[in-house]
């Protein structure tokens, strides 16, 4: 039992403030990188400032906890005890913002396992920052899709099967009917035909109104 209790104590070490402020340092460096990265590749409409900012320090903070408890052995009973309870209600909107909050944490743990993991920290930050800013670029090139709404007399419905057979390759998302006038909505990706038959619909006898929206797939393509 002795022999356990030595084996299981042996592994963890005295901190020091040095190794702490390392830790620190190196996640903070490290963060900024990944920070850079977010709002390289940001596709959203408003760019948070306060979620960008909380990656650096969300990093640090891990740093500081991972440190910490490394070195002792009650303090990471302890710490566990305390994580298993604490309950985290923020919303977060884009599933991006979730993938680049554990990357902050990631760095923090792995920053603060000792500064011996601070050169994988930082290899693996540059390569997944990479591949990632690759990715965006070639999706970018890829045309994003609109959303075509097409509010219209039901009494036209002529004119725009018209309109359905000269645009292509279109979904369609809702149809809406409300007697005597309809509503629906298609998804097209635009090129310079595609404009030509809206610019003629819009002139369409029985067409009411036209919109075109910015429209993002279910699978954010």
């Amino acid at each position: 039992m002795d022999m356990i209790k030595k084996s299981v104590l042996d592994q963890f070490t005295a901190l020091s403030a040095s190794s702490v402020v390392l830790a620190l340092i190196a996640s903070f460096l490290i963060s900024m990188l990944v920070l850079l990265i977010y709002r390289l590749t940001f596709r959203g409409v408003i760019f948070s400032k306060a979620f960008a900012l909380s990656l650096p320090l969300l990093a640090m903070i891990t740093a500081m906890v991972i440190a910490t408890i490394s070195s002792n052995l009650m303090l990471s009973l302890g710490m566990v005890g305390a994580l298993s309870i604490v309950r985290f209600r923020t919303a977060v909107k884009d599933p991006v913002d979730t993938v680049f909050m554990f990357w902050a944490i990631g760095v923090g743990i792995v920053c603060g396992a000792g500064y011996n993991y601070y050169l994988i920290a930082l290899v693996s930050t540059v390569l997944m920052g990479a591949l990632h800013y690759g990715l965006g670029l070639f999706l970018k090139r890829r045309s994003e899709p609109f959303l075509l709404v097409i509010r219209y007399n039901a009494e036209y419905e002529k004119n725009i099967t018209w309109i359905l057979q000269r645009l292509g390759k279109y979904r369609i998302k809702s149809k809406t009917m409300d007697g005597a006038e309809s509503e629906l909505a298609l998804e097209i990706t635009l090129n310079e035909r595609i404009n030509s038959v809206i610019t003629k619909a819009q002139g369409m006898e029985g067409v009411i109104s036209l919109n075109l929206v910015s429209y993002e797939s279910e699978f954010g393509l």
